[in-house]
């Protein structure tokens, strides 16, 4: 093994490049003698690489040996804006929202809403992600300082705009609350860095007309609805308590579920409430880590995966670290469901990966946009460096990165085909550290 020579930005600024690392990983798994050429951003070619060579012979050739190139990774359910409470979020039971974060969110001006973003921004890139789900911010104002802050990063996020209408601090009138909604979707152009997205906190957070009106539009629009669901036994008492029904059954009854509907984390689920959420094509977003820190349950993520049940991995905003949060999204499933019937692989390394890049991407409806190295799609992914002590020997790359993988063999991140992101904790084009 040798020292990894960082990589320079510099190396990376003309277009067409040719990159040749020693594996591609697509959709089906690693392949090696493979070779993939970024131009304008995308993805422009991917395939054998003796033919590319000779196809693309005025392209920059870029050789990057011992080492991947991978997905970036997709997250699936952050709040970007809760950066500055991760120190106040151990040993919290459920609920950790009404206490923390709500408070905290409300407290933030333009400018600290901008800085709570650009740390959280950073902090993903550095862990991998190049997407990320923002869920809502409770901070007043409109989302342009957030917004501009991961767009000043260099990161790809789905911007969730809240649209409650009950509960809480003093809410507008409806009718202003779905102008404003209409508003958000149009004022991110395609091609972007920025998607927007509507969201409700938890369903008992909205009128029943709200729910439908927000879940419509969303739907109309062809971009997501989010919200928490079935996270907290306390939540889903309350429910049953004033509906008769319990939160997921609720959406179901108002009309909210369905392809453009992303429920986060989905813990508390009946076996009638994982078959409304397969004949609806719901979406989840499975968060591992923020289970082992403050749940009340674990998704059955391997039974929805086996099931056809679409979902990413999220990181609830927990840490951001790519690699532990595939390991957490494993290592939870055996815990919670497989040691007791001796599954000792709980679906094995690929689906943790699958889910967490190219399944993660069709989950929050942007798999014509990212989440795959395929041609066409948006030149997000990683290099990761494989000449480290863990991958030697190597005999399955999927299970080695989901067990072993680790931020430091991140050595460079990509998206839309910039360098956002170097080996050592550099970010590039931006005024941090």
């Amino acid at each position: 093994m040798t020292s990894r020579t960082l990589l320079e930005p510099t190396d990376f600024t003309s277009e067409p490049m040719l990159l040749l690392p020693e594996y591609v990983i697509l959709r089906h798994g690693p392949v090696t003698n493979y070779a993939v050429l970024v131009e304008n951003g995308q993805f422009a070619d991917v395939g054998p690489a003796s033919e590319l060579q000779v196809r693309y012979q005025d392209a920059k050739q870029i050789p990057i040996p011992k080492a991947a190139v991978m997905p970036g990774f997709i997250d699936a359910h952050h709040h970007l804006t809760q950066a500055f409470g991760k120190a106040l979020a151990f040993g919290e039971p459920s609920e950790i929202f009404k206490r923390i974060w709500v408070p905290l969110e409300g407290s933030l001006n333009e400018e600290l809403v901008y800085l709570a973003g650009k740390l959280a921004a950073l902090e993903s890139l550095r862990g991998g992600f190049t997407t990320v789900v923002d869920a809502g911010t409770r901070a007043e104002g409109d989302l342009a300082p957030l917004a501009q802050a991961v767009t000043d990063a260099g990161l790809r996020c789905v911007l969730g705009l809240i649209c409650n209408d009950q509960g809480g601090a003093p809410t507008l009138d409806p009718k202003q609350i779905l102008k404003q909604a209409e508003s958000h979707l149009s004022n991110w152009p395609s091609g972007g860095l920025i998607h927007p997205s509507l969201a409700i906190s938890i369903p008992e957070a909205a009128s029943n007309n709200m729910l439908y009106s927000v879940a419509a539009l969303s739907h109309e629009a062809g971009v997501m609805f989010q919200t928490h669901v079935n996270e907290h036994l306390a939540a889903v008492e309350r429910s049953i308590i004033d509906r008769g029904l319990r939160p997921l059954e609720h959406l179901y009854s108002v009309e909210a579920l369905g392809p453009h509907t992303l429920i986060a984390h989905a813990t508390l689920l009946t076996s009638h409430e994982l078959q409304l959420i397969k004949e609806t094509d719901t979406a989840i977003a499975y968060n591992p880590v923020a289970t082992l820190w403050k749940g009340n349950a674990t998704a059955p993520a391997t039974y929805m995966h086996e099931e056809g049940i679409r979902f990413g991995i999220g990181t609830d905003s927990t840490r951001s670290d790519g690699f532990r949060l595939l390991d957490a999204a494993e290592a939870t499933q055996r815990l919670a469901f497989g040691i007791q019937v001796g599954d000792f692989s709980s679906g094995g390394g690929w689906p943790w990966f699958d889910h967490a890049t190219t399944g993660g991407a069709e989950a929050i409806s942007l798999e014509k946009i990212t989440g795959e190295i395929a041609v066409g799609k948006e030149a997000d992914f990683l290099i990761i460096d494989l000449d480290t002590p863990e991958f030697h020997p190597s005999r399955d790359l999927i299970w080695e990165l989901t067990r072993f993988g680790n931020r430091d063999q991140i050595i460079g991140v990509f998206v839309a085909g910039n360098f956002v992101y170097g080996m050592g904790g550099q970010s590039i084009g931006t005024d941090a550290p």
